[in-house]
């Protein structure tokens, strides 16, 4: 009896509460929520400090400013989901500017341009993916080659020059001062927002979504349980070459001008905003509210930086740490919960006759 009674009031498993909460305060306390958090902490700061920070041509302008992160933004989020990464982007952005200032230059209708310059786009992406999937490169080295070389390939096609001059019908829906109508909002802007629940819907809602995060947890398992691993990859490598060429249109309507080396080191933003929005550089992990959130983070402290008169030099320096911190932060919080989940097990493995 007094055994019986024992076992039923000091069972190991009896308190539960503590565990349950914690639970739930980790499941709301993610560093995706922490994220969203600290964008809402520094658009309250800027408002408080910053003379016109907050008015709406000064949002739209900062929201012009990274419509091309943005948009690329989300195919490299499920690229890095899966465990790739596509270092490319940046430089298949500036090929596809240099391919449209030629055509333009050329004489080309630019309806026809725009086409050409996305097939260019899907071509390199569905290279990278080739080099990955079949020949079984790691993607991290196949996009530094083919960084460079569709950079060298851009600075082939147009040299040193710059082509302006672009069908104003085209440039006024890619520049910030116009919005759509009754909002601050940009159309680049716009139509990035549309995809982000499209691309939003696929990833946390679909099993193409699902398959991604199991090929980033564990590639094996995920071929073994059926997932067509190469095609998937093949597939993201494509879309993210096509959206990037696509960012390459924008990007020269933009600023009114076809350049070799447009979106120089842009790459190193996107994943610096994919990586601080909570995905994982390992794959697995994530959710494209942390990205989309990451994206509209370095956006707002960029400007806010801007309009505080600080250099561009110091301002790559706040990049580059927020993308240690964005990598290094998760590993350490998930060391110290692995070394607080052994300290718990060891405790809870102690004999009860050795407690007494």
């Amino acid at each position: 009896m007094t055994g019986s009674t024992g076992n039923t009031t000091k069972s190991p498993t009896s308190p539960k509460s503590p565990t349950s909460s914690k639970t739930a305060l980790t499941k709301y306390l993610r560093w995706d929520t922490a994220v969203g958090i600290l964008l809402i902490a520094v658009f309250l700061a800027g408002t408080g400090t910053t003379d016109g920070f907050a008015n709406t041509d000064n949002l739209s302008a900062a929201l012009g400013d990274v419509s091309e992160i943005a948009l690329i933004a989300l195919p490299m989020t499920l690229l890095v989901v899966a465990g790739q990464v596509d270092l490319s982007v940046a430089s298949m952005l500036g090929l596809s500017s240099a391919l449209a200032g030629s055509l333009w230059q050329a004489g080309f209708a630019f309806e026809l341009i725009v086409p050409i310059c996305l097939l260019a786009g899907a071509v390199g992406g569905l290279l990278n993916g080739w080099l990955v999937t079949r020949v079984g490169l790691p993607s991290l080295a196949v996009t530094i080659g083919t960084l460079t070389l569709y950079r060298g390939l851009a600075s082939v096609i147009l040299g040193d020059e710059a082509v302006a001059d672009f069908p104003e019908t085209y440039s006024q829906y890619a520049a910030y001062t116009e919005t759509v109508p009754g909002t601050f909002i940009p159309y680049p802007v716009a139509l990035f927002a549309v995809l982000a629940v499209i691309t939003a819907i696929a990833l946390h809602c679909t099993g193409f979504g699902r398959s991604l995060f199991a090929i980033g947890a564990q590639e094996d398992a995920a071929w073994f349980a059926g997932i067509r691993v190469k095609r998937l990859k093949l597939v993201l490598f494509v879309v993210s070459g096509l959206v990037a060429s696509f960012a390459g249109i924008v990007y020269t309507l933009r600023y009114g001008s076809a350049r070799a080396d447009n979106g120089l080191g842009l790459e190193l933003v996107v994943i610096a905003s994919v990586l601080l929005g909570g995905v994982d550089f390992d794959g697995g992990k994530g959710t494209l509210g942390g990205a989309v959130a990451g994206v509209l983070l370095i956006g707002l402290l960029t400007n806010l930086l801007t309009l505080n008169d600080i250099s561009n030099e110091i301002q790559v320096i706040v990049t580059g740490l927020l993308l240690v911190a964005s990598v290094l932060t998760p590993r350490i919080i998930a060391v110290l919960a692995e070394r607080r989940h052994r300290r718990t097990a060891a405790e809870e493995s102690v004999p009860v006759s050795a407690a007494l």
